[in-house]
């Protein structure tokens, strides 16, 4: 299972990413859980209402990496390792297209 992204602009997609369903523990501890699971029930359509909520969660994640280490999935399929940069990836992309609408898949 895992969380596919997709950034579109005139229904052309611009950006994807997926990453695994194990790391929504470690995204609800750093307060990113419903900025990339769930916008919707955040009233976040397009990726310039993301950027607030990713650089947050991103700072958190920087500030204390041996806290949020303590959720890597104990399969290793989810790691901080992974999370950190690919929520990097993300926000990079929101600032890159801010009027691209936020398609999620779960």
């Amino acid at each position: 299972m895992s969380l596919d992204v997709t950034l579109v602009i005139d229904d052309c997609e611009v950006f994807w990413a997926n990453i695994t369903h194990n790391l929504n523990t470690m995204a609800m501890e750093c307060d990113l859980y419903k900025a990339l699971w769930r916008p919707e029930e955040i009233y976040v359509r397009h990726a310039a209402d993301l950027i607030e909520y990713l650089d947050r969660g991103i700072q958190k994640l920087v500030q204390n990496p041996s806290h949020y280490s303590t959720f890597n999935a104990s399969n290793g399929w989810g790691t901080y390792d992974n999370f950190l940069p690919w929520c990097c990836r993300y926000l990079e992309a929101c600032r890159k297209y801010p009027n691209s609408r936020i398609n999620i898949s779960r």
